[in-house]
């Protein structure tokens, strides 16, 4: 079997940047309030008809192709993870294979995982590299958050948090099964879906005719809505589960972490497992401060970034992990 190494990294985020100032123009929030209980400063919104989850992922993609040092012809496949696609059908994956002009009919595949979407999108491409199936495989993680968001003092406690963002990586099949991806570890537990989650429209409870005929003003139905204790209390336990998990898998140990990028999704959160496993500020590393929660982009945008700055170098262990809605959660160990 094959390992699978990340060959190239890009991200791409909106211009419009939305500070908390910003925000408290709109809600009764201001910016000490926001980055006591979150670390965020600001956030990038796109601008309506300038960028969307796919074309954001495009030019992420892009840019992750051309530092690759390959062609967008050599992509043999497609995973794209968010859960904001611009259509409620088809996914992105198809869009993004036809806007970047691919000649071959490769295959598309959607990941629908969240805030962990991006690790189970780069352990799925794992997977069929490992296999010999594949050789090149663009992974995409991208959000469009800012036009579903209730951006009134009633949707506060969820709309500070989120930023909208882009980014992607070509694994590429690697001969030398000491170095690229060592292994992946992928969690769910279901039970706790609606804590974080957002309802309407669904098949199941309410579908778009039910929001058209009731037209009712007050519905908070199709708007975000998260228990943030109860979703912070299952993140540090299951971040720190599926670190150790990771690292004992590879008979790895804490202090062999050279660079642990976590998702971004509340820097209270980071700080937490960085304290709890002693790490230093130069073996994690954290943009949540100017992005805000991107979801499924935020571990790509922050690995991208960690490695533009030279914060991460061939032969570093670098450690990916992710908790979020679902609630899923998961972890990669690489070797670079």
């Amino acid at each position: 079997m094959y390992h699978s190494r990340i060959s190239g990294l890009g991200h791409y985020v909106p211009d419009n940047i939305v500070t908390n100032d910003d925000l408290s123009k709109l809600m009764d929030t201001n910016d000490a309030w926001i980055q006591e209980r979150t670390g965020i400063q600001e956030r990038r919104h796109v601008v309506k008809g300038q960028d969307t989850t796919t074309t954001m992922g495009v030019k992420a993609a892009q840019v992750a192709i051309d530092r690759a040092g390959i062609s967008k012809d050599d992509i043999d496949f497609i995973v794209f993870a968010t859960l904001s696609p611009d259509y409620y059908f088809p996914g992105p994956g198809v869009l993004v294979q036809r806007d970047l002009g691919l000649s071959r009919t490769i295959g598309a595949l959607d990941v629908r995982n969240q805030c962990s979407g991006f690790i189970y999108a780069l352990s799925v491409a794992d997977q069929f590299i490992k296999t010999g199936m594949y050789k090149n495989i663009l992974v995409i993680g991208s959000e469009v958050h800012s036009t579903g968001l209730d951006m009134t003092t009633r949707g506060r406690s969820v709309s500070v948090i989120f930023g909208d963002g882009a980014g992607a990586a070509v694994l590429t099949r690697e001969e030398d099964t000491t170095k690229g991806i060592l292994s992946t570890h992928l969690h769910s537990e279901g039970q706790h879906a609606e804590e974080l989650s957002l309802i309407a429209p669904g098949m199941g409870k309410r579908w778009v005719t039910d929001i058209i005929a009731d037209a009712d003003p007050n519905d908070e139905s199709y708007y975000p809505y998260m228990n943030g204790q109860f979703v912070f209390k299952n993140a540090v336990q299951r971040f720190s589960e599926v670190i150790v998990e990771g690292l004992k898998a590879n008979d790895l140990q804490v202090s062999d972490i050279d660079m642990l990028i976590p998702h971004q999704a509340n820097l209270r959160i980071s700080q937490f497992i960085q304290q709890k496993f002693q790490l230093s500020d130069n073996q994690v590393y954290n943009n949540i401060m100017k992005y805000g929660n991107t979801t499924a982009a935020s571990v790509p945008i922050a690995l991208t970034e960690a490695w533009e700055q030279g914060k991460i170098k061939e032969g570093d262990t670098v450690v990916l992990a992710a908790f979020g809605s679902g609630f899923t959660w998961g972890s990669a160990i690489i070797k670079w």
